[in-house]
Parts: structure tokens; sequence; C-alpha cells
């Protein structure tokens, strides 16, 4: 008697289970959102962390603190992507993914038990900053990658849609997350991402599986060893440009910040070098060859750039001047900024998944070049409100920001990951990464020197007759107005009065009338102090924000709409089967075109005979 055997049970979510590509879409989304998050959420809660390890930000020898607390994360993030990115083609994508989700929840526990304080606690918080960075590099480079293996082409659109707009909106939903956990305590800034990255990292070694076309080789270690070095080099250099030096208000002209900068790009341009002459190279230079693909990858840098810079000079605004003028305590201000910024991070929600689902239509090119023009409009926009606003005045324009930030990311981000071939997209994943994040790094250094260009005209003069008028003596007022700008800009980011921490120590505060002492550590001194050189600044600031915007969308707009390169490298015997067909067609081109021309021949004697006959 014959036995059926039984049907082979399908794996849970294998590749071919209707929802696989879900799940794919939900689990990366959440990767690319808790990465994201911890890009922004120190911005904001910086105030309470430095509380917390007792340690004062102001100090002049503690501003490398607070810098690298910024940069530590996005720099080695923007520095490892395309490394990660180039593993994820050869030896899986979902295995160096899944080792990043382990990386991040490690991190994020080690920073939630940070032992120490004051410079012993910072460099605690640095250094684990940078393991976490390790991870989110890990997820960036192959999150894309792995959703576009799992999504045809005709829905590929919104899924990157949708991891993108995590990716940005991470950024933004940091800003609201830290404000608000600071108010309850410095290490809820930091625990917040434990639960969500162990529940990730089960979730993703259970459901998700290698589906798309791996691309071995070796991999390229001198070409990762430059690029390590020479974007460390010079996003180091610009770090350190935003530090005064000697009598100048920013660090440009240090020769130790103009040799980084200058050896950083050296290198940059030997590792190019070396990648065109490279059988296995890290970086597919070549994939630049692509109009759409290049014109893309520029207009998100110009994008990400820019909306990095609008967060600082927001965070700046609203912690240092509006909040304080309209009567809010110091301490409550990361809370109440990450409130007041709710309209941009809700425009940015709203519009980037109809833009994901509208491009799969209609194509990515006018979404996004629509979307950049949005923005640059809202920057100008940004520089004709004063200081002192109207709230829904600002909420209106913040709102259509994100509007047009979200018109952007998922139709710029579909552009990339279509114009590539299949077995390129971990590289052209992190390429793509490597942009944000290096676009995220340079805001930092580009827009606080445009700032900090834009106080150094007015600020020391606001300085010394604010102080004067208050019975400061002129030779401690003169000193304070000499003092770089770079501290009250700090001060004014962090939500502190400086006034205070500048003057105490001399004892010229206590010697002071107590009006006079009362009104200088008061909430609306420093902003008004400010209020009128900051806007000095944010006249430059939002000026190259906006410029970038526009050359973003005519690059976006010159890339063209194209994006159909969605065939699988063809293998070996592929390879020679469509070689063989090639020269067949040659071979039959080439009997057409002799027997046309033996047949133009006879046609042509034929004529002359009938010639002579007639004569």
């Amino acid at each position: 008697m014959s036995t059926t055997a039984p049907a082979p049970r399908r794996a849970l979510f294998d590749k071919d289970h209707p929802h696989y590509k879900w799940v794919a879409l939900s689990n990366t989304t959440l990767g690319m959102l808790m990465a994201t998050i911890n890009s922004s959420i120190v911005l904001i809660s910086l105030p309470a962390i430095f509380n917390g390890i007792k340690l004062n930000a102001l100090d002049p020898g503690n501003t490398s603190y607070l810098l690298w607390m910024l940069m530590g994360f996005m720099l080695v993030t923007a520095v490892l992507v395309v490394g990660f990115g180039r593993l994820g083609d050869m030896y899986g994508r979902v295995k160096i993914y899944n080792a990043g989700f382990v990386l991040f929840t490690i991190g994020a526990i080690a920073l939630s038990l940070d032992p120490f304080m004051e410079g012993a606690g910072a460099l605690w918080l640095i250094l684990w900053r940078v393991f976490q960075g390790i991870g989110a590099a890990m997820l960036f480079a192959n999150s894309t990658a792995i959703l576009t293996d799992a999504f045809p082409a005709e829905r590929r659109g919104m899924a990157l849609g949708i991891n993108q707009i995590a990716a940005i909106a991470g950024s933004f939903i940091g800003l609201i997350l830290g404000g608000l956990l600071a108010v309850i305590d410095w290490r809820a800034v930091f625990i917040v991402s434990v639960p969500l990255g162990i529940i990730g990292t089960i979730w993703s070694f259970k459901s998700l599986h290698e589906v798309g076309q791996r691309n071995p080789g070796s991999l390229d270690i001198p070409g990762n060893v430059l690029f390590l070095l020479g974007l460390t080099s010079l996003l180091t250099g610009i770090t350190y440009g935003i530090q005064p030096y000697g009598d100048d208000a920013t660090g440009w002209l240090n020769p130790w910040v103009l040799g980084s900068i200058i050896g950083g790009v050296v290198l940059l341009a030997v590792f190019v070098g070396v990648e065109l002459r490279s059988r296995a190279p890290m970086f597919q230079l070549r994939l630049f060859r692509s109009r759409p693909f290049a014109m893309a990858n520029l207009a998100g840098i110009l994008a990400a750039v820019g909306r990095g810079g609008l967060q600082f000079m927001l965070i700046i605004w609203l912690q240092g001047i509006w909040l304080p003028l309209h009567g809010f305590a110091y301490e409550d201000t990361p809370l109440w900024a990450g409130i007041y910024l709710l309209p941009l991070t809700v425009g940015f929600l709203i519009s980037g998944p109809v833009s994901g689902i509208l491009s799969d239509r209609w194509g990515a090119r006018g979404l996004a070049t629509t979307g950049l023009l949005l923005s640059a409009a809202t920057f100008v926009a940004l520089l004709l409100i004063p200081v002192d606003f109207a709230y829904w005045v600002f909420a209106v324009i913040t709102f259509l920001n994100g509007v047009g930030s979200g018109m952007f990311g998922a139709p710029n981000r579909a552009t990339i990951m279509g114009s590539v071939p299949a077995d390129q997209r971990g590289s052209a994943s992190g390429m793509a990464g490597t942009v944000l994040n290096a676009g995220s790094s340079l805001s930092i250094g580009i827009f606080f020197s445009l700032m900090v260009a834009g106080l150094a005209g007015s600020l020391p003069q606001a300085l010394r007759s604010g102080l004067t008028s208050h019975s400061v003596p002129a030779q401690a007022a003169d000193q304070i107005a000499n003092i770089p700008p770079v501290g009250s800009l700090f001060a004014a980011f962090l939500g502190y009065n400086p006034i205070e921490t500048l003057l105490g120590p001399t004892g010229i505060l206590k010697a002071l009338p107590a009006a006079d002492s009362a009104a200088l550590t008061g909430k609306e001194f420093f902003p008004n102090l400010i209020a009128g050189p900051f806007h000095d600044g944010l006249v430059i600031v939002f000026i190259a924000a906006a410029a970038m915007s526009v050359v973003g969308a005519i690059a976006t707009f010159a890339g063209g709409s194209r994006t159909t390169i969605d065939r699988p490298a063809a293998s070996a015997a592929e390879a020679r089967g469509e070689a063989v067909l090639a020269e067949a067609d040659d071979a039959f081109a080439h009997h057409v075109a002799v027997a046309h021309a033996e047949h133009a021949d006879r046609a042509e004697a034929a004529a002359g005979g009938e010639a002579g006959a007639v004569r």
C-alpha cells in the first residue's frame, strides 16, 4: 500500500511566505527608529546628563566632552556604515543586521549604568556611545538592502519610504523623547533603548532570513583603512573648528584643525584612487556613473546638513531665548522645547508615508524636488519672523518644513536603491547611510561655525552694554565681552544662563545691588541680551540652509526619474549564453548586410545594362 509523504512544513516567515516582507519592514523600521532616536536624544537632554554626572558644561576645559557627546555616535556611524554594507553583501545582510541589534543593546545597557562622575563619567558615556554607534552602523548599512531584497519593485517605494521615514523621524522624535525623559532622570535617556533593543534582537534572529543575492569576495582592507582614517580626520577637524583658537572666535586657523581637514581630504582622494583600481572595492564608486544615483546622493547630503542645522538652531532658539522669555524655568526648557517642536515631527510623519506610496505611482523626482523647495521656503520664512515670535506662526513654518522633509526622504532613498544592481544593494545602502550620518555630523561644525561668525560681530558689544547697565564694572564687563562667543552659544544650546557662572567666581555678583544681581541671574536678561546677535547669526545660517536645499532640488531634478535597475546579476552560464546570442546576432546582422550589398550590386549592374540598350 502506498502512502503519500506529508508536505514539508513552511518555515516561519520564509522568503516565500506572503507576510515575510511585512515582517522585514516592521523589524527594520524598529531598528532604524531606535538608532536615529539615539542620534538626537542626547541633543536636548545634555543639561540633565551633565547635571547628573556633576559636570560643568560651561567650563572651557569641558567643551571637548560636550562636542564628543554630540559627535561620537554620529561620527563612528558615518565612518563604518559603508564597510558594514559591504560585509552584508559578502556574508549576509541579515547576519550583520542582527549583530548590530546585539551591540546596540549592550551599549544602551552600559550607558545607563555609568558608575563615574565628572570627567570620568563623561568619558564612560562617550566611549559607550561610540560602541553603540558601531551597532547603529550595522543597522543603517543593511536595513534598506534587506527591504529592497524582500519587496517587489512596484511596492518598494512604499517600503523604503516607511524605513526612511523611521530614519529621519527618529531624529525628530529623539528631541521630544529626550525632553520628556530628562525631566524624569538622566539615565532614563539611555534606559529607554534597552527593552526595544532586546525585543528587536530576539525578533530579528527569529524571523529574518537571507533572501537576497550575495556578492562574495575579499574585504577591501586598504580601502576600509583609508576611508576610516580619512573621514575620521575630516570630521574631527570640522568638529574642533568650532572651538576658539587664540584671538579668533573659531578654530579654523588652528594648524591642527587645518592639518586634520587637509589630511582627511588627501586620504579620501587616495582612497578614491585605490578603490577605482581594486577588484573588490568597499565603495562601489562606479555606481556614481549612474546619474540618478549620483544626484540623489548629492541631494541627500545637502538635505541632511540642512536638517541637522535646523534642529540645532531651533533648540538654541527655544531653550536659550524664547522659552525663558515666556516664563519657563531653565531646568524645564528641554521638556518644553521638545513639546513645542511637535509640529515639525507631525509634518514629517504625515507626509513621509504618503510620499513613499505616491513615488511608486508617479515617480520620485517631482516629489523629492518639491519637498526640498518647500524646505528652502521655510528656511527663508524663519528669517522673517522676530526672535520673540508668535507661536502659531512658528508652528506653521516648522510643520511645513517637516512636510518638505517627508516629501524628499522616501523618494530620495527609493531613487538610490532603485538605480543599482541587485548584488550591490548592500554597498548602495551603506553609501546612503554614510551620506545621512556624515551630513548630520557636518551640520554641527558648519552651522555652529556660521552662527559663531554671526555672533562675533554684535555679541561683545551687547554683553558689554548689558552688563554695565546693571552696575558691573567696565573692566569686568570688557573681560566677559571678550570671551569667545561659542561659550554663550553653548549656554543657549544647553538652556543655561551663564552670567552667574561668569561673574560668580569674581565676587562681583555679591557686591552688586540686589536688584541688579537678581536681574542678571533671572530668566530675561540673557535671552534679551543674546536675541539680537542670535538673529544676526540666524540670517547667515538659514540663508546657507536655504541655498543647500535649492541646490539639492536642482540635483534631484537633474538626476532624472529612471530607477529601473532591478535585475539580478547574471550568472556565469547566463553571461556565456548572452555572449553566444550576441555573437549570433552579430553574425546574422553581418549576413543580412552582405546580402543587401550583393542585391544592390546586381540592381546597379542591371540598371547599367538597360541604359546601354537604350543607347
